[in-house]
């Protein structure tokens, strides 16, 4: 017996019903993702000397990770995904390495709309939404 096709996922910029998750899990996500970052950067360099080290390693990480499976290691955890806002698929590689650039530069995520967008995620076409929770 074969189950129903599940529906397409509706893009967040179409869904009138998208609702962004709250601030706390992003910034956990964010915090997992830094502590990850200094840790890979302790084998190249002293991230306490040389600030510059995990922040390069956090935007490799944005770029590979949300490029490739549309989520961080600590999106991940916290049940979270960047998505394309107006189709609701992956950003690839580029875009999601853009977003890891003006994400480092801290000012951009303070600025956010309705949806929770921050100025890195309007500038990359990007959103963060719920991930879906796994099949039992």
């Amino acid at each position: 017996m074969t189950s129903p096709p599940e529906a397409a996922p509706v893009p967040p910029a179409t869904d009138p019903t998208f609702d962004p998750p709250g601030l706390g899990r992003r910034f956990g996500a964010l915090v997992i993702d830094w502590v990850l970052c200094l840790l890979v950067s302790n084998f190249f360099a002293d991230p306490v000397r040389d600030g510059w080290a995990p922040v390069l390693v956090l935007i490799v990480e944005y770029g590979f990770f949300l490029g490739l499976f549309a989520q961080t290691p600590g999106m991940w955890i916290t049940r979270l995904r960047c998505l394309d806002w107006s189709d609701g698929g992956r950003l690839g590689i580029p875009r999601a390495l853009l977003r890891g650039l003006l994400l480092a530069l801290v000012v951009p995520p303070l600025i956010m709309d309705a949806q929770r967008r921050g100025l890195h995620d309007r500038l990359t076409g990007a959103v963060v939404a719920d991930a879906p929770r796994p099949a039992r």
